[in-house]
């Protein structure tokens, strides 16, 4: 296969992931060793990952997700999707933010960023005045990746996708209970025969957790991969399952060559999108 013909998704634990396809584009970044109360329990600290990103995906504004320490990290001038209306949140970072919202298209290096409806909360703090409505992503290069961020049900992406190639779905949390706005492995699985990836990898489970309660419910901490895995293949069994430790990689070829995509594609590559659509990293000397 040539460089550019497939898919290659790297999870680095919870909901950061690395979608190498026409471009290099990481989402929600969590680079550090702890998180508020949280600390990593699996999986190496990926610093790697500060340098040649053409995009930042962010889907909603929590602190596990739009994580200022860790986008500190990133060089000056790489381009953090953020969803509209909280732009604010990463002034004094050295990321440009680029605020969207559902239904926009953004180009990155060569490939295109498709933003889809989540349904998640809006706020980063109950307490916050700061609001933006949760987004997942699918990132469109030779083929086709949804990365669903958080979200308690996958939404319709008719009209946004004609397909898509691989799925990166949250299956878990980072605490001994599920709370909230989020879809557990066996929901995470029932989404399968209406999604239809050729792949799904399930993500956000088994890297944090609140220090000092490691005895606590260990199964919810190590197990929903699996689990999310043994329903899939009861309920889609024609869906290929790669559950990945936190540093793995897993390749796929996407189901049609580049152009050769149906009508509902063709209506998101004409979309208009944000003035800022064409993003690309900055050149490193």
């Amino acid at each position: 296969m040539a460089a550019d013909d497939y898919i290659r998704v790297t999870w680095w634990g919870h909901a950061t992931v690395l979608v190498e396809d026409c471009a290099r584009v990481l989402t929600d970044p969590i680079l550090t060793q702890s998180l508020v109360h949280l600390r990593r329990r699996s999986g190496m600290v990926p610093r790697q990952l500060v340098h040649d990103v053409d995009a930042v995906l962010l889907s909603h504004l929590h602190v596990d997700h739009l994580h200022r320490p860790s986008l500190a990290l990133l060089d000056p001038g790489t381009p953090a999707l953020i969803p509209r209306g909280a732009a604010d949140l990463l002034r004094g970072l050295p990321v440009t933010a680029v605020e969207v919202e559902a239904g926009d298209v953004v180009r990155v290096g060569d490939a295109s960023v498709v933003v889809v409806p989540a349904l998640h909360n809006d706020t980063r703090w109950p307490w916050s005045r700061t609001h933006g409505a949760a987004v997942g992503y699918v990132v469109k290069g030779a083929g086709r990746t949804y990365f669903a961020g958080d979200t308690d049900s996958v939404p319709d992406l008719t009209g946004l996708t004609s397909h898509v190639d691989v799925a990166v779905l949250p299956v878990g949390g980072w605490g001994p209970w599920l709370r909230g706005e989020h879809m557990d492995a066996r929901q995470a699985a029932e989404e399968l025969p209406v999604l239809h990836p050729s792949v799904a990898v399930p993500m956000h489970y088994g890297t944090f957790w609140p220090r000092g309660v490691a005895w606590l419910r260990p199964h919810v901490f190590h197990e929903p991969g699996r689990d999310f895995a043994v329903h899939a293949a009861k309920v889609a069994p024609d869906v290929d399952v790669r559950v990945l430790h936190p540093g793995m990689s897993t390749i796929v070829s996407p189901r049609s060559a580049p152009g050769r995509y149906g009508e509902a594609d063709a209506q998101v590559d004409g979309t208009s999108a944000p003035p800022s659509s064409e993003m690309r990293s900055p050149k490193r000397t």
